[in-house]
């Protein structure tokens, strides 16, 4: 009788270690990879793919999109935090109706009248979700393609997909590769690659809305933000560049010195503030190419940490999060409300393909498209 009490008080025991080790988070972060496990077809599965440094730091990105799903970093006291917005189950992201931490492409940002025409005077008619334009490549862009992943060590992921002729109306079966990379010094490198069999145009970025308080119940309007860029491109009531380069200086969207992201937000006397609902504008960098240059540097005074960005890109997004309205709620059951994260999407500009004078965004059949960032989380 006391053997079957043993073992009957062993089982339960059992039961319960078992239960409490499937609670447990499977990520530093806490997200659980049993939720991103999906069947999508026969030869596509959802994963969530985990890479870590020698320090701690921690990112994870998910198939659908080839989104970052979280990124775990030390604040000023050692403490680490998830600094960006994203869901802790692969359903929310599908279908794709947000377009958190995604790889933007083929067309970062927006084409002019879901139209094109390119050097070889061909003129393509792209798909259109954005009124009368094309946003981030249209409605079936990169954000909700199925991106193969491989995992080669601990700290890098390759991300592929092959974008085939007319997809969303561009030209060419393209190829894009998109390495995601951390070193121990925190920063997470990411380079694309892409080729096409065609002349096409191609201007990926990664969509990632950044909260460095780590909590996107605060805005962020008191983090402070550098952006080394005396020039920015204005945009129509459509958020469509006019084909002019003008000054910062002198205005709200003067950063070429670091100050509060919310210090004039809301100025709606300058009409690209008024237009953008905020800020929601293309940044002219003025060192297009140079890696080593910071391009840009987000302050969070409150957790201390800090992000620095480096791009070979001419240009910079920044988006203050102007239409979250807290309809979707995300990792911790937490709304994303207005102007809760950031985006810093290094970018050519919007429109490129339609302005001449703009650099250049096409790719030749004959030659490979490769552009790198880099953000870099330190502490103040």
């Amino acid at each position: 009788m006391k053997k079957i009490i043993f073992v009957l008080v062993v089982f339960t025991a059992f039961i319960s270690c078992g239960k409490k080790e499937a609670t447990l988070p499977a990520t530093a972060s806490g997200l659980q990879v049993s939720k991103f496990a999906k069947t999508l077809d026969d030869k596509n599965v959802t994963n969530l793919y985990t890479m870590k440094n020698a320090n701690g730091m921690e990112v994870c990105v998910t198939n659908i999109g080839g989104r970052i799903v979280s990124i775990w970093v030390p604040d000023k006291s050692g403490n680490f935090r998830d600094v960006v917005l994203g869901f802790d189950n692969i359903e929310q992201y599908i279908p794709p109706t947000t377009n958190f931490g995604a790889i933007i492409g083929r067309y970062g940002n927006r084409i002019a009248g879901g139209q094109m025409t390119l050097s070889n005077r061909a003129t393509y008619r792209l798909d259109k979700n954005d009124g009368n334009n094309t946003l981030h490549g249209g409605l079936r862009g990169f954000h909700t393609r199925y991106f193969n992943i491989e995992q080669p060590d601990s700290a890098t992921l390759i991300c592929k997909y092959l974008s085939k002729n007319n997809e969303e109306g561009f030209p060419g079966d393209m190829v894009v590769t998109v390495t995601y990379s951390i070193t121990n010094d925190n920063a997470l490198n990411i380079n694309y690659e892409a080729k096409s069999n065609q002349t096409t145009v191609v201007n990926l970025t990664n969509h990632s809305y950044f909260n460095l308080s780590g909590d996107p119940n605060n805005t962020i309007l008191d983090h402070t933000l550098f952006i080394d860029a005396d020039n920015f491109t204005p945009t129509d009531k459509e958020l469509i560049p006019t084909g002019v380069i003008s000054k910062v200086k002198n205005t709200p969207l003067d950063f070429t010195s670091p100050k509060a992201v919310g210090a004039q937000i809301n100025d709606t006397t300058f009409e690209a503030i008024r237009l953008g609902h905020g800020i929601d504008h293309n940044f002219v960098l003025n060192k297009p190419g140079d890696i080593n240059n910071m391009a840009a540097k987000l302050v969070c005074p409150a957790s201390g940490i800090a992000m620095e960005v480096y791009t070979t890109e001419p240009g910079i997004q920044v988006y203050t999060g102007n239409f979250l309205n807290g309809k979707n709620t995300g990792k911790k059951g937490i709304a994303y409300n207005f102007r809760t994260a950031i985006c810093l999407e290094t970018q050519h500009f919007p429109n490129s393909p339609n302005m001449p004078a703009f650099p250049t965004t096409e790719l030749f059949p004959d030659s490979t498209y490769q552009t790198k960032t880099i953000y870099k989380f330190t502490v103040e």
